[in-house]
């Protein structure tokens, strides 16, 4: 399939490989970046286009690039060239025939820092190469349908913009925020709700399969496989498009209500000007999700409060004589503090703070500040976290799912 980069451009730029476009139409994701307003006909080949080449070529260099651990199959990423030039063949035939059937997900349990696991789905690496290539092909079909409000797993789009926002709205007077949790969202999305979203965008039924046959895979765990008959396996590829596919429902309810909110995949932040108002959004919206989405609300994480007696994204609110400032919420702190505490002990290596004329080290400086719990602007304490050690990097409250591929076992 890929015998080098060369080869991909040159097959990308002919376009002439039997299944790819006619002449005179663009290939790869590009081809289906307008797609909303194309025919049913043209759309319906987006398999041909999730095939071909120098769309193949971006998402093999990127799960290259992403590395991580084999699946089920045994087979790691530094085989995987020479495993495709041997079998892609019968794989691709096996695409555009609709007959593609994904292998099991292996099953990695990652500790959580609140207490427990998360379940983490490790794909084979073609089920990465293909997922990857769905993905591209994707993403420029349904980005324009999602709503301004939504920041999670988009591109150009971050928690610190949803922060900032946030502040924003609660400055405007919006000074309750109605915070709510989606209880475990990617094990209980029901896969019908789901695909019968999907499908307002693709028309392609052989690309709604293998949707469907990806979110029905199999969990293996000690040589065991799990049927699945809902929810999306943490760590594939699709799995944060998929959410935000299904959550633009929510977000066009709290739009059509005139609600100001941010949400980012699935922690949602809804701020009014009063208790009473939010605890009625708070019911309207439990209400909405049950019985439109067929999700449930975490009890325990969600509440009806002021911004500063709440986290969103690992940050908190603070009100000082009406001046509304960002602060990196104490958990957060403990957490990155512990991490830098550990690489120290360990011998890693830290940069000094760039911000500091001292040349200390992290974990010292956080030692330092945060005791007295100074205020910092969100960009700038994120920033220097990052700058402040190579090996430990500021984590994002809510983790990129894709990260998963990055999992060693």
């Amino acid at each position: 399939m890929i015998d080098d980069e060369a080869q991909a451009r040159e097959a990308g730029a002919k376009g002439q490989e039997a299944g790819q476009y006619p002449v005179g139409r663009p290939c790869g994701a590009e081809s289906v970046t307008a797609a909303v307003g194309q025919t049913k006909a043209e759309v319906s080949r987006l398999m041909e286009a999730v095939i071909e080449r120098s769309n193949l070529w971006s998402a093999y260099q990127k799960v290259v690039r992403n590395g991580g651990a084999a699946g089920v199959d045994g087979l790691l990423v530094g085989s995987f060239k020479d495993w495709l030039k041997m079998h892609w063949p019968s794989v691709r035939v096996a695409l555009l025939d609709g007959g593609y059937i994904p292998s099991a997900v292996r099953a990695v349990d990652i500790p959580k820092p609140s207490g427990g696991v998360r379940t983490l789905g490790i794909s084979t690496v073609l089920d990465r190469l293909i997922q990857q290539a769905l993905l591209q092909v994707l993403q420029p079909i349904v980005e324009p349908t999602f709503s301004a409000s939504s920041y999670g797993f988009r591109s150009g789009r971050s928690a610190h913009q949803a922060l900032r926002v946030a502040k924003h709205y609660v400055q405007e007077g919006r000074a309750w925020v109605v915070d709510m949790d989606l209880e475990k969202f990617f094990d209980r999305v029901n896969h019908d709700i789901l695909m019968s979203r999907v499908a307002r965008h693709v028309d392609d039924e052989r690309v709604l399969k293998l949707i469907r046959r990806y979110l029905e895979a199999g969990l293996m765990r000690n040589r065991v496989e799990e049927a699945r008959s809902t929810g999306t396996p943490q760590g594939g590829s699709l799995s944060p498009l998929l959410s935000n596919i299904l959550l633009t429902d929510w977000d066009r309810e709290l739009e059509k209500r005139g609600h100001a909110f941010c949400r980012y995949a699935g922690d949602c932040n809804i701020y009014v000007r009063s208790e009473a108002a939010g605890r009625r959004v708070m019911a309207r919206m439990k209400a909405f999700l049950e019985e439109r989405l067929k999700l449930r609300v975490n009890e325990t994480k969600s509440a009806c409060a002021r911004p500063w007696a709440r986290t969103f994204l690992g940050y908190t609110l603070t009100n000082a004589g009406g001046r509304i400032r960002l602060k990196v919420a104490p958990p957060r702190v403990a957490r990155l503090t512990g991490r830098m505490r550990e690489a120290a002990a360990s011998g890693a290596r830290t940069k000094p703070d760039p911000h500091d004329r001292d040349t200390q080290s992290g974990a010292s400086r956080v030692d330092r500040l945060l005791p007295a719990q100074r205020e910092y602007d969100a960009m700038e304490l994120t920033g220097w976290m990052a700058a402040a050690s190579a090996t430990l990097p500021d984590m994002a409250a809510s983790q990129d799912a894709s990260a998963a591929h990055h999992v060693t076992a």
